[in-house]
């Protein structure tokens, strides 16, 4: 991933140093597995551990000739420990230490992930809290529908922020499985046991049965977990850009001092960073088809997903990283205007009681209205006012059979905005806010 979107705390995980100390993690634990079982001297152990050093710098000269990244690894390894070096990779295959160390690092990205998510909800939260009861327009295919509050919907985004959460926990759960297995996983010549103990040093649990790798469905449900993710930020940043259009400007993400929204137009306030949360959100489901094209390799393994996995797993979570930590910048900043919304809303408000009048006609008409024909007096009052720019209350209560059959003061009620939220602390409190 570009610098321009990576935090270095999660760049530190997929950086090259980071990678070989783990997977120099994984050779001396496998080291001690066998020592255990009285197969590589104790003195041994202790040089290894003592002088086996990683040189990044040095390990990718060492590729420039040998043309594998393994083998060049444990050849930098083997200089710097001299002659006990001889008990490292036994009865090992190169993804051994290759699939185990990533786990290693999914399992770490994931834990970023974690973090960041549970700040964002609670800055979710707080802004569900902070705006239950501010009355907005809700909407449908773009176009007025009935009352809701901006609590209201905030609290929708953090149901689906607490689902993202359990997505990832099981993404990590998923993840956490690493081989020590042998050249086709038979442990035709390393025993199960070193597996056992190797992973349980690292955190991770033996993969049931391993090929030559670890399954790639797993980190095909890694993505597939993340790309949800990034679907619900998507989600959220798509609906500040439309409440920040100028048309509506009922919120809008935050412009700092000294911004500048257009090298041309010099008013210009842009919901940049939300446009860039749904841009990157794209890519993620690009990578996630990259991911599921890599399950189905041939017989016990090849090397056609290993390029793919270079950029889809440290892109994918390095981008996601970025997205949560800028998703949080721009609500704990989002400006929302109720004043705004109130204007929207009477724009229509008068329209939207049209549900609730064509219930009371049902409800008060006995046998003489049925919901069909109830919904059409409504619907011809509706029309009007809104092709005739007409006061739609005033022409209901002027029509001769809605005044017929609802009281005045009835008809006045079902104009009242706050009937249609009265529910909003149920829905909050179904919500978890």
């Amino acid at each position: 991933m570009i610098p321009r979107y990576t935090r270095p705390e999660i760049a530190h995980i997929w950086s090259d140093e980071t990678r070989f100390q783990i997977m120099l993690q994984v050779e001396v634990l496998a080291c001690e597995a066998l020592s255990l079982q009285g197969k590589v001297p104790k003195k041994d152990i202790e040089v290894i551990k003592k002088k086996a050093k990683i040189d990044v710098k040095k390990i990718a000269e060492i590729e420039k000739v040998v043309k594998h990244d393994v083998i060049a690894f444990l050849t930098q390894v083997e200089r710097a420990v001299g002659k006990s070096a001889r008990y490292l990779h036994m009865g090992m295959t190169s993804s051994d230490i290759l699939d185990t160390a990533l786990a290693v690092q999914l399992v770490r990205a994931a834990e970023i992930l974690e973090k960041g998510l549970k700040k964002l909800k609670r800055t979710v939260a707080n802004l569900a809290r902070r705006y239950k009861l501010t009355i907005m327009a809700g909407r449908t295919h773009g176009v007025h529908a009935e009352p809701i509050t901006f609590g209201i919907k905030v609290a929708g985004w953090y149901s689906e922020l607490v689902r993202a959460e359990a997505r990832l926990k099981e993404a990590k759960e998923i993840i956490a499985y690493g081989k020590i297995s042998g050249a086709v996983g038979t442990f035709a010549h390393i025993d199960p046991s070193v597996e056992e103990y190797v992973c349980n040093h690292l955190g991770l649990k033996p993969e049931p049965v391993s090929t030559q790798i670890i399954s790639r469905d797993r980190h095909a449900h890694y993505l597939s977990s993340l790309t949800l993710v990034a679907c619900t930020l998507e989600r959220i940043a798509l609906e500040v850009r439309h409440l920040q259009r100028t048309e509506v400007l009922e919120a809008e993400e935050p412009f700092t001092e000294g911004q500048r929204g257009s090298s041309a137009m010099p008013h210009k306030r842009n919901p940049i960073a939300c446009e860039n949360i749904c841009g990157l959100s794209r890519l993620l489901r690009g990578n996630l088809q990259a991911a599921l094209e890599n399950v189905a390799l041939w017989h016990e393994r090849d090397i056609s997903h290993s390029s793919v996995e270079r950029v889809v797993l440290p892109d994918t979570t390095i981008a996601l990283d970025f997205m949560i930590y800028r998703m949080n910048e721009v609500l704990l900043g989002l400006v929302v205007y109720p004043q705004k919304m109130e204007e929207n809303l009477k724009k229509t408000l008068m329209i939207l009681a049209s549900q609730r009048l064509m219930l009371e006609l049902i409800k008060r008409g006995g046998k003489k209205f049925s919901r069909e024909s109830a919904y059409k007096v409504v619907q011809s009052l509706a029309q009007a006012a809104w092709t005739k720019n007409k006061d739609f209350k005033l022409l209901v209560q002027n029509d001769p059979v809605l005044k017929l059959y609802i009281p005045a003061a009835t008809i006045q009620e079902c104009f009242n905005p706050h009937y249609f939220v009265r529910h909003a602390d149920t829905i909050l409190a179904r919500a978890g806010v």
